[in-house]
């Protein structure tokens, strides 16, 4: 039997990034979150004092249901860190149950091996130098990524960022998309180019965050 889940917000908009992006999702946002970073966009939703409402799997289904019912055919789960919930498993089995294509965004320092199987995707971080909170991450989840539906992000604020996600990527060598993304403000995505062209990165696909060149970069639900 489930429990309650503390979400923060619930909207449709579309996917700023990920290998759905531009298409329409639900968003189911949770509070808390196990890092710090230091260029966080959502930091507000990851303290334990976020503001949330409890609710329940019944409750989410119906939030789910809706969207559904709208036409929307994704759900994401994002926070904050949405692995973190407990009876998390039993929200994603409901909804790929419903027929949904769930993806979970996760920040990479949370071991994925108790979720594999769920018919979930995920999008994983591998929080680079800047964010200052690279030794966190569990790097055996590269192994457990997959072509089919899972991907990794990038999130570089410098050119040592980027020069530090090819040397990921080559030493773990995941077998799935591997996206970069700037920190809005912080790099220029024409830099990022740049660096991709000398570096020789074709195994890479820079990301723009399209959320925050369509709405204000710090609006919120959408």
């Amino acid at each position: 039997m489930s429990g309650t889940f503390r979400l923060v917000e619930h909207f449709i908009s579309i996917n700023g990034e990920g290998r759905c992006a531009g298409e329409l999702a639900l968003f189911l946002r949770f509070a808390g979150c196990n890092l710090r970073c230091a260029w966080c966009d959502t930091a507000w939703a990851c303290g334990q004092d976020a503001p949330h409402r409890g609710v329940t799997l019944h409750d989410l289904t119906q939030i789910a249901a809706d969207a559904q019912a709208q036409g929307v055919r994704n759900v994401t789960l994002t926070g904050g860190e949405p692995l973190l919930q407990k009876d998390i498993a039993a929200v994603i089995a409901q909804l790929v149950q419903m027929g949904l294509r769930v993806e979970i965004e996760t920040n990479g320092a949370v071991p994925l091996a108790p979720f594999l199987g769920s018919g979930a995707a995920f999008t994983m971080d591998y929080k680079l130098p800047s964010s200052g909170m690279e030794q966190k991450m569990c790097t055996e989840n590269f192994a457990l990524l997959h072509a089919d539906a899972d991907c990794v992000k990038f999130v570089c604020g410098s050119r040592a960022d980027v020069l530090r996600a090819k040397e990921i990527a080559e030493a773990y060598s995941p077998d799935c998309p591997l996206y970069l993304s700037a920190v809005f403000g912080s790099i220029e995505p024409a830099e990022i180019v740049e660096i991709m062209k000398e570096q020789q990165m074709g195994n890479f696909r820079l990301q723009l965050q399209l959320h925050k060149f369509i709405w204000d970069p710090n609006a919120r639900g959408v």
